[in-house]
C-alpha cells in the first residue's frame, strides 16, 4: 500500500502492476494467518510448538477478527491501547439506583454478581456523586460536563446545548471518527436532535413492558448485542450507550416496579432490611425532622405513600426494585460477555453509573431531588484496559462526579476535553499517585418548575465531615456532621458551638455557587481539585 501510494505513477500500467503485488500479498497473508490457526488448533495447550516467546507474541498479535457469512478468523488484540489504536467506549448507564444498590458496595440483599465481578477488576468508586439528583438534567450534565446552572438546561424541553453538540461528549466523539450507538433512555426535547452524530440510536422508556410484551431492559441487552455482533464497521472505534429504565418506577401506577416474570423468584422468601433512617408504614419519626416546609404536597412525600405507606407494600416495592437490579446486572453480564468473545476487553472502556440516587424510604421520603446521601451518591464502576493488574479491585473514596464523566471518556479516546467542560479526568485518580483532587462540592437542584412547596429547590456544599445544605425558596439552611452522623438525622443549625464552622462553609458555598455557573473568571481552578 505504501508503495502504490508513495511511488511515481507514469503509467496506467504501473498501476496494475503495484495492485497485482498488493493482492499476491493480501492472498499470502491470508494463507500464513490460516497456517498460524491450524497450528495453534492441532497443538495441546500452551506455548505453540517450535516457536519462541517473542515469535509467539508476535503472531498472537497478527491474529485478527473478522466475520462474514462463511468465515471467521480471529486476533488477539494487544493488552494494551497505543495511540494507534482508539480506545472503545461502553456506558452501562442505569436510573434511579442508589450506591447501596450494588453488591459490591457492601449490600448483602441485592444480587448483582457481574458488576461485582467488574468492580473486582476494574475501579468502585465509593463516593461518587451527581451534581443534580433527576433524571434529564443528570444526563445533560454526563453529556455537557457541566452543572445545570452552566449548561442551563433545567427542564426536559430544555436542549440549548444541541447548538453546541462539538462540545459535548456525543459531538466531540462523532468529530473524531467514533461511531456512537444509543439504545434507551435520552429524556430530552427532540427538536433539532443532532442526528448526525449518532449512527444508530433508538429511544425508549417510560414502561417496563413495551408494546409487543419484551420487558425494557431485556431490549436494552439484545439492542447491544445486536450492535455489537453486527455494528457496520469493525474496525471502527465507537461508544455503545446502553441506556437502561430499570430501576425507575413507572410513576403513578399501582405496583411502580414491574421485573421479568422469571425474576418473580428472586427474593421471593427473603426480608428487605429498613435503614435505621426509613420511615415504613406509621412511623414518621425522620419524616418529622425535615425542614417544616416539607408537607404532605411535597412529591417526595407523595411517592413515598405510593411504595412504602404498609410494611407489605414496602416488601413488595423493594423486592421487585431488586429483581430489577438483577435484571440490568444480568444484561450488562451477557453486554461484557460478547465484549470477551469478541476480544475487545483490552481495549474497551466500560463504565457502570447511574444518573441518580434513590429514596427508599430514608426520611420518609422516595425518589430524588434533594441533597441526602441516598439521593446524591450513586454506584460507579470504571473498568480501564490501561489499569495496572495490581490494582484491580480498588476501591476510590475521592468525589467524583457525574460531569466528570464526559472528560474522562474523551480523554481515553485520544480527544482533549473542550474547555467548557468543568469535570475533570478520573483516570487520574488510578492511572497516576497521590493525584490532588477535590475535597468537597457544590450541589444544586434548581426547582424548574418553581413550585416551592412540591418540589424544593436546594442548594448544598458537600464535603467528607460536614454537609451544609441551603434551600432558597424558603430561606432556610441546614448542617449535618457526617463523620458522627452519616444518615443525616440530626440538624447542627441551632448549635452554637459550629457557629465558625457553619460561616465558613456558607462563604464557601457561595463561592463554588458562583463557579458552578461560570460567573467566575477562575471557576474551573475552584471547582477544579482542591
Amino acid at each position: 500500500k505504501k508503495a502504490a501510494n508513495d511511488a511515481p505513477v507514469t503509467s496506467q500500467h504501473h498501476v496494475d502492476d503495484l495492485l497485482k503485488e498488493i493482492q499476491q500479498l493480501r492472498s499470502s497473508n491470508r494463507l500464513l494467518t490460516k497456517e498460524l490457526i491450524e497450528v495453534r488448533n492441532k497443538s495441546s495447550a500452551g506455548p505453540l510448538v517450535g516457536r519462541n516467546k517473542n515469535q509467539q507474541s508476535e503472531e498472537r498479535r497478527e491474529e485478527h477478527v473478522s466475520e462474514n457469512a462463511n468465515e471467521r478468523t480471529t486476533r488477539r488484540k494487544a493488552t494494551k491501547t497505543t495511540p494507534e489504536k482508539k480506545m472503545n467506549i461502553v456506558l452501562l448507564y442505569a436510573d434511579d439506583w442508589s450506591y447501596k444498590t450494588l453488591g459490591a458496595a457492601g449490600n448483602s440483599f441485592v444480587k448483582t454478581p457481574y458488576l461485582d465481578d467488574l468492580a473486582s477488576k476494574g475501579v468502585h468508586f465509593t463516593h461518587n456523586c451527581v451534581t443534580t439528583s433527576i433524571c434529564w438534567i443528570s444526563r445533560s450534565s454526563l453529556y455537557t460536563g457541566q452543572y445545570v446552572s452552566r449548561h442551563k438546561c433545567p427542564r426536559v424541553e430544555d436542549v440549548e446545548y444541541y447548538n453546541r453538540w462539538n462540545e459535548t461528549l456525543y459531538g466531540a466523539l462523532a468529530s473524531n471518527g467514533y461511531y456512537n450507538a444509543f439504545y434507551g433512555k435520552w429524556h430530552h426535547n427532540f427538536d433539532n436532535f443532532p442526528e448526525w452524530s449518532f449512527g444508530e440510536r433508538e429511544f425508549y422508556f417510560g414502561s417496563h413492558f413495551l408494546g409487543n410484551g419484551q420487558h425494557v431492559t431485556e431490549k436494552n441487552e439484545a439492542d447491544a448485542l445486536k450492535f455489537l455482533k453486527k455494528r457496520p464497521n469493525m474496525s471502527q472505534p465507537f461508544i455503545l450507550t446502553v441506556s437502561f429504565f430499570a430501576t425507575h418506577a413507572e410513576d403513578g401506577s399501582t405496583g411502580q416496579y414491574y421485573p421479568q416474570k422469571r425474576s418473580m423468584e428472586l427474593y421471593q422468601n427473603e426480608e428487605v432490611p429498613i435503614a435505621p433512617n426509613a420511615d415504613v408504614g406509621n412511623s414518621t419519626l425522620n419524616w418529622d425532622k425535615l425542614p417544616p416546609f416539607f408537607v404532605d404536597k411535597n412529591e417526595a412525600r407523595k411517592r413515598w405513600n405510593w411504595r412504602f405507606d404498609t410494611h407489605k407494600k414496602y416488601q413488595e416495592m423493594m423486592k421487585n426494585y431488586y429483581r430489577m437490579a438483577t435484571e440490568v446486572d444480568k444484561s450488562c453480564g451477557a453486554i461484557i460477555e460478547e465484549l470477551k468473545r469478541q476480544r475487545l476487553m483490552d481495549n474497551t472502556l466500560i463504565i457502570f453509573t447511574t444518573d441518580n440516587g434513590n429514596y427508599h424510604a430514608e426520611h420518609g421520603l422516595a425518589d430524588k431531588w434533594y441533597p441526602h446521601e441516598e439521593s446524591i451518591r450513586v454506584p460507579l464502576i470504571v473498568y480501564d484496559p490501561r489499569l495496572p493488574s495490581s490494582k484491580a479491585g480498588m476501591k476510590n473514596d475521592e468525589f467524583t462526579l457525574n460531569i466528570d464523566l464526559a472528560p474522562t471518556m474523551l480523554k481515553a479516546a485520544g480527544i482533549e476535553p473542550p474547555e467548557a467542560m468543568q469535570g475533570k479526568d478520573i483516570a487520574d485518580l488510578y492511572l497516576k499517585d497521590n493525584t490532588p483532587w477535590r475535597k468537597e462540592f457544590f450541589y444544586e437542584w434548581p426547582d424548574p418548575f418553581d413550585q416551592k412547596d412540591w418540589i424544593p429547590a436546594a442548594q448544598a456544599l458537600v464535603r467528607k465531615d460536614y454537609k451544609y445544605m441551603y434551600w432558597p425558596q424558603h430561606d432556610y439552611d441546614q448542617l449535618f456532621h457526617l463523620k458522627e452522623d452519616p444518615m443525616e438525622m440530626n440538624d447542627l443549625r441551632q448549635n452554637s458551638s459550629v457557629s465558625s464552622l457553619l460561616a465558613e462553609m456558607k462563604s464557601r458555598f457561595g463561592i463554588l455557587r458562583e463557579a458552578a455557573a461560570g460567573n467566575l473568571t477562575d471557576s474551573n481552578a475552584i471547582i477544579s481539585p482542591v
